[in-house]
């Protein structure tokens, strides 16, 4: 398939709307609870993949995993430019400003742009939730590849069931970037990352589970997903 097939339908068929509302998020670590507002926006249906990733950077990390499988070893700048060169190649006003600072601090989103960007972590929790309140959207090895299904790959994407918004893999296969710092009075520029992933066992493979890491920092099970403004 040819990039221009595949950047074109990277919104015609893989963006799902998901209606405003709210979410309650928990830190287990903590112990505390937090309520945010969600707007309408858009979700991709799954991951990036190391085809479009390719697509749109003329190189994707490694060389073993086929090309519907989620694109990872990718820190969160580079997510963050990702977003950026794709909203570029298809004509929209990309969402991210970026500098130097290695820490990332200086990376600013303007949430307003119709470009493409990171969910915040309420909205990945709230778009992975689908209106159910369990630990799970569904039985888990039906939605996920984890650590008792996955036989230590990253599967294709699309392969396990969706929740009821259409959105595949939210849980398992392979943790996903969100916008946010973790704690920046504990852990500074640490961001959040989200969804467990095919190495994880069931407890790192839930809606609520939060972990977090460095910008920069890569891992063979660490990617990200798409979302724009707007229903």
């Amino acid at each position: 398939m040819s990039p221009e097939s595949i950047l074109h339908r990277t919104d015609a068929e893989n963006m799902r709307s998901v209606p405003a509302g709210e979410i309650v998020l928990r830190d287990e670590g903590t112990r505390t609870e937090w309520r945010a507002e969600v707007g309408a926006f858009r979700l991709a249906a799954y991951p990036v993949t190391r085809e479009l990733y390719h697509a749109v950077r003329g190189r994707a990390p490694g060389d073993s995993a086929g090309p519907r499988t989620p694109v990872t070893d990718i820190s969160w700048k580079e997510a963050v430019e990702f977003c950026n060169d794709l909203s570029w190649e298809t004509g929209l006003r990309p969402c991210y400003t970026t500098g130097e600072d290695r820490d990332g601090l200086d990376v600013i989103c303007d949430w307003q742009a119709d470009g493409y960007r990171l969910p915040s972590e309420a909205e990945w929790e709230y778009a992975c939730r689908a209106g159910t309140s369990g630990a799970r959207y569904g039985e888990l090895d039906e939605i996920a590849w984890y650590r008792g299904n996955s036989g230590s790959e990253v599967h294709d994407i699309g392969t396990r069931a969706p929740n009821a918004w259409g959105l595949h893999d939210m849980i398992g296969n392979v943790w996903e970037w969100c916008w946010d710092l973790y704690d920046p009075r504990v852990y500074g520029p640490y961001r959040v990352f989200r969804g467990g992933g095919a190495y994880d066992p069931p407890r790192g493979c839930r809606a609520s589970c939060r972990r977090k890491s460095h910008p920069t920092f890569r891992i063979d099970d660490l990617g990200f997903r798409l979302a724009r403004t707007g229903g």
